[in-house]
């Protein structure tokens, strides 16, 4: 009897722990195919899943997270994945944006994941064309680094292995159209993520990936 009754407390606090682990965070990739994912296709085959990571390469395209339902959205959240980008690599993950059938997405903005070696001056951990991070990117080529997203209000922080690489509210009245060269869909409302496959010869990774919805 008592042990079966400390079988039972262990298999409770087992539920308790696993519940305080997960602190409201959802996992966007299950790590086997791209469920909960939709690619524009604009360059076939440029996703695909290779050692429990999204793999990004081929051409330009994007994969929009739809979620378990298919109508994935956020205004005010928390994100937080490991990436890898490797030599003379572009890509980039974009928050409130919506699912479109070709070109850059017009709509949110770029959190920008651009390796050293790549000809673009704009780097890893800047936010694209808004507040950029120039030239050095924050970590080296071939390695898996913490990349986070913070969106509460109009307040944006991106974090690279904890370090805040770009911290920025968008003010008052923001008028993209003005303030950015062909980029008037650069504003906060709300959306979805997407990551970006830029060019036929960039290869990054991305892995544990979740979201958590916050306010």
């Amino acid at each position: 009897m008592l042990k079966q009754l400390t079988l039972a407390a262990f298999a409770a606090l087992t539920l308790v722990s696993s519940a305080a682990d997960n602190d409201g965070w959802t996992s966007m990739f299950n790590g086997k195919d791209l469920t909960g994912w939709k690619s524009n296709e604009e360059t076939p085959g440029s996703f695909s899943v290779e050692d429990g990571a999204i793999k990004v390469s081929n051409g330009r395209a994007h994969l929009f997270y739809t979620g378990p339902n298919g109508d994935a959205k956020f205004t005010s959240f928390e994100f937080k994945a490991k990436v890898k980008h490797m030599e003379g690599s572009n890509s980039g993950l974009y928050i409130h944006t919506a699912y479109q059938d070709k070109g850059w997405p017009d709509k949110g903005y770029e959190c920008q994941v651009n390796s050293t070696a790549h000809k673009d001056p704009k780097k890893t951990g800047g936010l694209y064309a808004v507040k950029d991070v120039l030239n050095t990117a924050p970590v080296a080529d071939g390695e898996w680094f913490d990349y986070s997203i913070k969106v509460d209000g109009k307040h944006i922080t991106i974090s690279i292995n904890g370090k805040v690489t770009t911290d920025w509210t968008e003010p008052e009245g923001w008028d993209p159209a003005t303030a950015l060269k062909n980029m008037p869909g650069r504003k906060l409302t709300e959306g979805t993520m997407a990551i970006q496959a830029h060019d036929p010869k960039s290869v990054v990774y991305y892995k544990d990936l979740f979201i958590k919805p916050i306010n």
